[in-house]
């Protein structure tokens, strides 16, 4: 066997903190760069062209309500509370949770239990992988990124399918745009040096998880499944929907259900692990009518 004395080798944007601090407002961890090119001029463009076309062999279309019916369904059944929110399309052309009744300021929504809340210390459907990963001491922003890929690889046999048939199989993300584009179309964009190094942060990690580990064991990492556009698609994930918990020791978290809020930079919004209700709530900012979706 391999040895597995040494920890895996990351790029510095993916390792731990020396001194965490873990955020209150919702946001990820590390910033989310969102740049999404819609309904202009450019909306026919290489960058945009690109991400329409890219895609993996799991999730769904965006705007999908089938494949959001079924996560609600099943996040029911798997005990998520009754929401006084549901999840339709919104105005924007996406998905996102709407208020079903009158919601105040500063009231607390959503309540999801830990069970169904997907952290490094998730468990692996299959345990091989996760036990190979976890002896290389792989950090947690990899190490989800890796569970995401051998979960959705497994289909209905994992716990988490009805959760990633319904993430999007193409999420907005400039990991897929390449250098010549994102010199053409964000030539005088503020974010242009962050997406270059962010991009350059998750090759890099791929390549690190490739020759340390996934080329050691073949029949557990075959190519087909763990790749460049499958590792595109995982941090595309992680970088639009992980949140880190404060209450709950600042993990890094995916929390399904509350991962179909919209976002909106005017949000002061909370998202914390609630002692008293054991669950995962929400904290409003502001008061919503009946059929106005939240923000965070």
């Amino acid at each position: 066997m391999a040895s597995t004395t040494n920890a895996t080798t990351l790029h510095q944007q993916f390792r731990p903190p020396s001194h965490p601090r873990a955020p209150r407002r919702i946001r990820t961890y590390p910033p989310t760069i969102r740049f999404t090119i819609r309904a202009t001029a450019a909306s026919t463009s290489a960058p945009a062209q690109r991400e329409a076309e890219a895609g993996v062999p799991w999730g769904c279309e965006i705007e999908s309500l089938e494949s959001a019916a079924s996560l609600e369904r099943w996040l029911t059944a798997s005990g998520l509370p009754e929401q006084r929110l549901a999840l339709e399309k919104v105005d924007i052309g996406e998905r996102g949770l709407v208020a079903l009744k009158n919601v105040r300021n500063g009231e607390k929504l959503l309540f999801v239990p830990p069970s169904l809340v997907i952290t490094a210390d998730s468990e692996w459907t299959n345990r091989e992988v996760g036990e190979v990963m976890k002896r290389y001491s792989v950090p947690d922003w990899p190490l989800l990124a890796t569970y995401l890929i051998s979960e959705a690889s497994l289909e209905g046999s994992s716990r988490w399918s009805s959760y990633i048939d319904a993430l999007p199989r193409q999420p907005y993300s400039l990991l897929y745009w390449t250098r010549t584009e994102i010199d053409a179309y964000l030539v005088a964009c503020p974010i242009r040096e962050r997406a270059i190094s962010r991009i350059g942060d998750v090759i890099g990690t791929y390549n690190d998880l490739r020759d340390r580990i996934f080329s050691k064991y073949p029949d557990l990492f075959p190519e087909e499944v763990y790749n460049m556009e499958t590792f595109r698609w995982s941090f595309g994930i992680l970088f639009s929907r992980l949140v880190r918990l404060e209450s709950m020791d600042g993990r890094v978290a995916l929390v399904p259900w509350a991962d179909m809020l919209n976002h909106s930079p005017e949000v002061d919004a909370f998202l914390d692990y609630d002692k008293s209700s054991q669950g995962i709530v929400f904290t409003t900012d502001r008061s919503y009518q009946p059929g106005v979706y939240i923000l965070w």
